[in-house]
């Protein structure tokens, strides 16, 4: 488990230690500009261009007392600020996961409501979204030598989190990145783990917090051409044991997992497919 952060946290490695240095680095943060991606009233994301590389930002002003409670009352952890997504990226670097690289984090403030901080990591280009690599695959699919290599990454990747203590809790292929430059081939791959910020860390993964997890990769796996023995070379890889034993020892999760997984697709149709709600 980490030690947690103190308020007044700062780490900077360059540039941002040389170009901030004698300055205020809470002002100069909200001074950087960019490709804005989320503006909420809490929080603020942008990919941002400095001394000729670009980064991304997160920006977290504190969520308030009243979305701290509304969360609390539906038995979610509140996210409260970037704190969350730099323990994370430590942990998943210890045990063995490629994510992001932090290259900047502060926090200040002990009010959880209002609480200022921000983390800024390395932009990680050229890459495609599994999400969005696999789309095609039902018409247009892979080699299975890729296709493999591929499972075998995302269930090592998975595993190694799990075991490690980490939920993602926002755990599906769009948020696993595939690095295009040089092109993926079954002996050159690398992919990472993006998006910490609800990223939970304990010394063990409550079983629920693991099965969730593995739910949602699984839904947004349902409609990339999976077979079934691609889905149980998944499960092989994920759990490190003999096949006939998973199958055996994890019938409920397995059977639970189907259900989980068809209820938030026809959740997903219901909202977000063409002609959804009206």
């Amino acid at each position: 488990m980490p030690r947690p952060l103190k308020p007044g946290t700062l780490v900077l490695h360059e540039p941002f230690a040389r170009l901030w240095v004698d300055k205020d680095p809470f002002a100069e943060v909200e001074a950087l500009d960019g490709e804005i991606f989320r503006a909420l009233e809490g929080r603020r994301t942008l990919c941002t261009r400095v001394e000729g590389d670009d980064y991304f930002v997160k920006i977290h002003r504190g969520i308030g007392w009243a979305e701290i409670a509304k969360n609390l009352f539906l038995l979610k952890k509140p996210v409260l600020g970037a704190a969350q997504e730099w323990r994370a990226i430590e942990a998943l670097t210890r045990a063995g996961v490629a994510t992001m690289t932090a290259v900047a984090f502060g926090e200040r403030g002990a009010n959880p409501a209002r609480q200022h901080s921000f983390i800024i990591t390395q932009a990680l280009a050229p890459t495609v979204s599994l999400e969005d690599f696999c789309r095609d695959w039902p018409t247009n699919p892979p080699s299975p030598a890729l296709k493999r290599a591929l499972i075998a990454r995302v269930a090592d990747m998975v595993g190694r989190m799990h075991r490690a203590g980490i939920n993602h809790r926002d755990c599906y292929l769009v948020h696993f990145l595939l690095h295009t430059e040089p092109a993926p081939t079954p002996d050159c791959l690398r992919v990472s783990l993006i998006d910490l910020h609800r990223a939970q860390i304990r010394d063990r993964v409550p079983e629920r917090w693991r099965n969730k997890d593995l739910a949602a990769l699984y839904f947004s796996a349902l409609q990339i051409g999976l077979t079934r023995r691609d889905k149980l070379r998944f499960l092989r890889l994920y759990f490190q044991r003999p096949l006939r034993e998973i199958l055996n020892s994890e019938a409920v999760l397995l059977r639970w997992l189907e259900k989980r997984a068809d209820k938030l697709l026809d959740r997903w149709y219901r909202r977000f497919a063409p002609g959804a709600g009206q």
